[in-house]
């Protein structure tokens, strides 16, 4: 009706003025339609009816008769829309579930400020700290366990016994670097600095862990309590990430070696300490328990026992008395149960043919 071509028209609707509008004649739809078609080429984009006022304006012309094809497209467009916006909404609320519940994994298996830089395609440096306090501890006689355990019912074992572990260390402000096997190591001061409160958050987790272990059975051999040796140590390490697939946040220095050789020369139901963590608990005056144990070899330091805190009124395990040549590492014959015994006896001698 205006008589020039598309590009034109595009042209002059881009750059007014004068505004380009067509030209309708009255005689061409009834005068409420033509006024609705003015308002929506309305310059202001405030003053235009939205497609609710325009279906609610069309239905006020049609008055109640026989719905025409603008209505049904009305209300076509009118139901698309609104469908849209749910199916947006829906699809948004899913998509922030399942990145909630990757960032909550993740978080699970690198530290927050590590994850934060793999997911933004950072290179994670390696980061040296001066002042923390490790922890690793072992069941005693695992491989015994073991032996008189079908593989599931290790896997179980593990399974009920570091998911109580986890439950303790949340409420202590340590970091779980990893388990391999029966071992379970833990740190503070790393990856979050905390002064020198990190051999306190350590003892202090010890001495729950050790407090629920007590308690803790095994549900397909009851009769064998599972007995741990904790060992602590406190000094410098350097941490950072290692590889690509399945990355892995690692501890590495003297510290770590230390810490471990704690734990293996420890005893059932005990927690062996340093000189270092030591004087890092008598700074703080908290008032740790503590007793010196006599240097094994000569020539080497003391290292100590820690035995409970001012204030710690949970009950401990009793650890077992070691004298006559027993082993720290192992469990006696006389604690497996009977109608297990046979087994172990075959599969030892399988063992040495």
């Amino acid at each position: 009706m205006m008589d020039m071509p598309a590009h034109e028209i595009v042209e002059r609707l881009k750059k007014p003025p004068p505004l380009c509008r067509p030209f309708v004649s009255v005689d061409e739809a009834p005068a409420e339609c033509l006024n609705l078609m003015n308002e929506c080429w309305n310059e202001d984009p405030s003053k235009r009816p939205g497609f609710d006022e325009i279906f609610k304006q069309f239905r006020g012309i049609s008055r109640g008769r026989r719905a025409n094809i603008i209505d049904s497209m009305l209300r076509m467009l009118e139901q698309y829309s609104s469908n849209l916006e749910d199916l947006i909404r829906e699809r948004t609320d899913e998509l922030e579930v399942e990145r909630t519940k990757t960032d909550k994994l993740i978080g699970q298996l690198l530290p927050k400020s590590v994850a934060q830089a793999l997911k933004k395609g950072k290179p994670v440096q390696p980061e040296h700290y001066s002042d923390c306090t490790l922890y690793f501890s072992d069941i005693v006689g695992f491989t015994t366990i073991s032996a008189l355990s079908e593989p599931i019912e290790v896997v179980d074992l593990l399974n009920d016994l570091y998911t109580m572990f986890d439950a303790i260390i949340a409420t202590h402000d340590v970091y779980k670097v990893e388990t391999i096997g029966d071992a379970y190591m833990v740190a503070s001061g790393v990856p979050n600095r905390n002064g020198n409160r990190h051999a306190a958050e350590v003892s202090n987790m010890s001495l729950d862990i050790l407090h629920s272990i007590g308690a803790f059975k095994i549900k397909h051999m009851p009769e064998i309590k599972v007995k741990i040796r904790i060992g602590l140590h406190s000094g410098p390490v350097v941490a950072g990430v290692v590889g690509l697939t399945m990355p892995r946040y690692c501890l590495f220095g003297d510290t770590v070696t230390t810490a471990s050789h704690m734990e293996a020369s420890g005893l059932p139901y005990r927690i062996h300490i340093s000189l270092s963590t030591v004087k890092v608990l008598t700074s703080l005056k908290v008032g740790y328990h503590i007793d010196t144990r006599k240097a094994q070899v000569k020539g080497t330091e003391d290292t100590y026992w820690l035995m409970g805190r001012d204030g710690f009124d949970k009950p401990l395990p009793i650890p077992p008395d070691l004298a006559g040549g027993a082993s720290n590492h192992g469990i006696s014959l006389d604690e497996i149960p009977v109608e297990r015994r046979q087994k172990f006896l075959d599969r030892q001698s399988k063992i040495k043919k």
